[in-house]
């Protein structure tokens, strides 16, 4: 599980780093109204999918440690509202005036993750400085505030909740699937009917039946279209196909290999009433990219543990442990080049499309690389 987040890792860093105009069309997104999938098409949900996955194993951990279901429902809403609040945040980063906010976009987004890491980073707990990592994250809250205080958007404008961003949409999802999960106890039938469930509502969302809750709608509207929820709780359908079916792995296989088809082939039938479009979120693209997910798992699965073959996944196995920080912190080194001009990015450019390609392909890599090392020296985001 951890092998294949990291591998999704590494392909998001790669398509959002690449350079529109000098690559592949097939390496990108479609356009929203295009009947068809690009590799960036299937990432994110791909990323999603491992996120439902891993909520089976994360509530478990958490049982063990003796937290009770009202407990762990806390820590479940925190962490969504962390994940919403950041990436609100982040998003109103790019709408900073300037003149009227007293620092540039590049300077406020900067310090935003700053305070992040201050905030969420996961300090030792063997050393003795408890005092001085709680200074640090008061530091943070304080960042934070003042960044909201001094905000300003064209027109003196302040914070607007437009899409929810990448984290957002993590958010939602997760909190979907996980709620699902603890209220059902974990019942394989009522988290395939919650499936069903958010199915539905995705097909709805596509056609005039769209469901409408005024006022609050527009704030609950990931969970309204059903589209990442569904995606999430396939991931949590089959994290508890592997962990009811781990000492049988050739019933497993054969699980996953039905169910990733039957998705595939769900996909494809709803082709017919709806575009595959990530754009969109049509529900005919969430059972395609769920049934790739699942046919991806299965290969890394036979590899690496039934096949026992672990050669070269330690850097994707570090960076799927620790994949906020994996996710987040290149932007900081974005920011810094340009804010600083410094020519980092040379390889994009339309010219030469395998220096382009080639180019994201090695930061993606590198920025593994980067995540592990700041790991070793104790910088490690934990919701």
């Amino acid at each position: 599980m951890d092998v294949m987040r990291g591998m999704t890792l590494f392909l998001m860093l790669f398509v959002n780093d690449l350079f529109v105009p000098g690559v592949p069309k097939w390496l990108l997104h479609s356009e929203a109204d295009v009947d068809g999938m690009g590799l960036a098409d299937w990432v994110f949900p791909g990323f999603l999918f491992m996120v439902g996955m891993a909520v089976p194993y994360a509530v478990t951990a958490r049982e063990k440690m003796g937290e009770s279901i009202r407990q762990i429902f806390v820590h479940i809403v925190g962490r969504t509202a962390s994940l919403l609040l950041i990436s609100i945040l982040i998003l109103n980063g790019g709408r900073v005036d300037a003149s009227q906010t007293g620092m540039s976009s590049f300077l406020w987004l900067g310090l935003l993750y700053l305070c992040v890491f201050l905030i969420w980073n996961r300090y030792p707990t063997k050393l003795g400085n408890q005092g001085v990592f709680k200074g640090l994250r008061l530091i943070g809250v304080v960042g934070i505030c003042y960044l909201v205080y001094a905000f300003r958007a064209k027109e003196g404008k302040g914070l607007e909740i437009g899409w929810w961003g990448i984290l957002g949409l993590i958010g939602w999802g997760y909190f979907a699937a996980a709620t699902t999960f603890v209220l059902s106890r974990g019942r394989l039938a009522i988290v395939v009917c919650s499936w069903l469930l958010f199915l539905m509502l995705n097909i709805l969302s596509q056609t005039v039946l769209k469901l409408h809750i005024p006022i609050i709608g527009k704030y609950l509207n990931v969970l309204l279209s059903g589209n990442v929820p569904c995606i999430v709780l396939a991931g949590t359908i089959i994290g508890i196909l592997i962990r009811r079916y781990a000492a049988v792995p050739n019933l497993l296989l054969r699980w996953m290999l039905v169910i990733g088809l039957l998705w595939l082939i769900g996909g494809f039938v709803l082709r017919s009433w709806f575009i595959l479009s990530k754009i969109h979120g049509t529900p005919s693209w969430a059972l395609v990219c769920c049934g790739i997910s699942v046919l991806l798992l299965l290969g890394i699965y036979y590899i690496i543990d039934i096949q026992k073959y672990d050669k070269g996944i330690f850097v994707f196995e570090e960076a799927g442990k620790n994949s906020l920080t994996t996710y987040l912190a290149p932007d900081l080194i974005y920011f810094i080049c340009w804010g600083f001009q410094i020519p980092l990015f040379f390889y994009k450019q339309s010219d030469h499309m395998v220096l382009a390609v080639g180019g994201s392909l090695v930061w993606a890599c590198a920025m593994l690389w980067y995540a592990i090392l700041l790991k070793k020296v104790n910088i490690y985001l934990k919701l």
